[in-house]
């Protein structure tokens, strides 16, 4: 079984291919080869965040993103909650 990475979207738990072959496959012809393209130039470092960020193409992930940044100009409450201070923990 290929591995996955698990996220909420639109309140619904979603699966998401796990591994760059199951990305890849995932993608149709165009996206493919521009996923090729782009993935063997990216830094180490930023190789979780681009394999989420593809494996996120085609879910309403960026759209919910996009609604939620819009409400969150408006200053409207989104129903988060404060997570203090920095170095303000209680020990």
């Amino acid at each position: 079984m290929d591995a996955t990475l698990k996220t909420v979207i639109d309140g619904e738990i979603v699966e998401l291919p796990g591994t760059i072959a199951a990305i890849r496959a995932r993608l149709d012809d165009d996206r493919a080869a521009q996923f090729d393209r782009d993935i063997e130039h990216v830094a180490a470092t930023e190789l979780p965040t681009a394999l989420v960020r593809w494996a996120l193409a085609g879910t309403n992930a960026e759209k919910e993103d996009e609604e939620l940044f819009e409400r969150l100009a408006r200053d409207e409450d989104i129903g988060a909650t404060d997570a203090g201070t920095p170095g303000s923990e209680v020990a």
